[in-house]
């Protein structure tokens, strides 16, 4: 396998070069982190043996959120705790794309606009379960940002699962899309209602674009059954990076090749120069502590008594909230007993790593 941590070594004076003047602090964090990730240019920990007191040193993981190999525990996490949170109901995708003229802006002014992005998403489908005669309610969601394309392309779009129905805070009623219905809401009319939030709060955010944008914007509502599946499927792209590692399957000539599935399944092959490939993966990273996955509505954390009485209400078996796993213990590769944790965040010493 191509690791990452030795394209950014084989590679980092060529991104220089290209992409100096492009590059963030946040971007040379992220090099440095994945670059010291479980190699020889880690930090270590040393472990004991509680069977055969056998004493091994590890080199510490970055816990990069861009890193292919962190964040795993991280996401299991996330997913539990969303787990937790799904009703007895059909579920819809619902995914709002910003036009190609945005895209400057956005680099541009990434925080802001990532947030506004989300917030607007979510206040489209909000004043939509409101207003629907069906529903009439107060609707959740779990949106998650996105910012490229299968080929990696820069594409800030974001995702939100949310429930076929909403909840009436008056009356405390539930109310439902019928099974049959395969659209929670028309995606022309959120469109329309979405373009002109966006426009709102651009213009509150101080923010401008020069360029003409089109009248119709992307939107599709899918519904994706009862909602784990399509949490599942976020949960790959939330903390560990935009491309894994076993996708890289070439490195020659000061060229990396990676592969990608397309929208009609087909396997693509491109071909990069080394410091293009760490520029169009650096693209991704997104501003420090911004929080690219949040919870709305009735799906919020602080909504938990709401999601229980409708979990009741739903006939649904409550589950009792229970501490996050804990991290997989390290087990000794003399006699497999587990190991403690001695001392941590010890700087290399390279002659005693193996």
């Amino acid at each position: 396998m191509i690791l990452l941590a030795d394209l950014i070594d084989r590679y980092g004076s060529d991104l220089e070069q290209r992409h100096g003047h492009h590059l963030l602090p946040g971007h040379y964090r992220a090099l440095q982190a994945m670059r010291r990730c479980r190699n020889q240019h880690s930090r270590v920990m040393v472990l004991e043996c509680n069977g055969c007191h056998h004493q091994a040193i590890l080199p510490h993981s970055c816990g990069h959120r861009s890193c292919p190999h962190c964040q795993h525990h991280e996401s299991q996490q996330w997913l539990e705790r969303q787990k937790a949170k799904l009703l007895a109901v059909d579920y819809f995708m619902v995914t709002f794309t910003v036009p190609a003229q945005l895209r400057g802006l956005f680099w541009a002014n990434q925080r802001i606009a990532y947030d506004l992005l989300l917030k607007t998403a979510w206040l489209t489908i909000d004043s939509f379960a409101r207003r629907d005669p069906q529903l009439r309610g107060r609707s959740g969601a779990h949106a998650v940002l996105h910012t490229h394309e299968r080929n990696l392309d820069y594409h800030p779009h974001v995702h939100l699962i949310v429930p076929a129905g909403a909840i009436n805070m008056r009356s405390r009623q539930w109310q439902h899309r019928k099974k049959q219905e395969k659209s929670l809401f028309w995606a022309a009319n959120l469109s329309r209602v979405f373009r002109a939030k966006w426009f709102e709060a651009m213009r509150l955010a101080g923010l401008r674009c020069e360029e003409s944008l089109p009248d119709a914007w992307v939107v599709h509502c899918k519904k994706v059954g009862r909602g784990e599946q399509a949490l599942v499927y976020l949960g790959r792209y939330l903390y560990r990076g935009v491309l894994p590692e076993k996708n890289i399957i070439a490195d020659r000539d000061g060229k990396v090749s990676f592969c990608y599935q397309d929208n009609k399944g087909k396997r693509q092959v491109p071909t990069l120069p080394g410091g293009e490939f760490l520029w169009l993966l650096l693209k991704h990273v997104l501003p420090r502590r911004f929080r690219r996955v949040r919870d709305f509505g009735l799906l919020h954390a602080n909504a938990k008594r709401l999601i229980q009485l409708l979990q009741l209400t739903l006939h649904m078996r409550v589950p009792r909230p229970e501490p996050p796993p804990p991290l997989p213990p390290v087990l000794c590769d003399r006699c497999g007993q587990v190991m403690t944790i001695l001392a941590r965040m010890i700087e290399p010493s390279h002659h005693r790593l193996c």
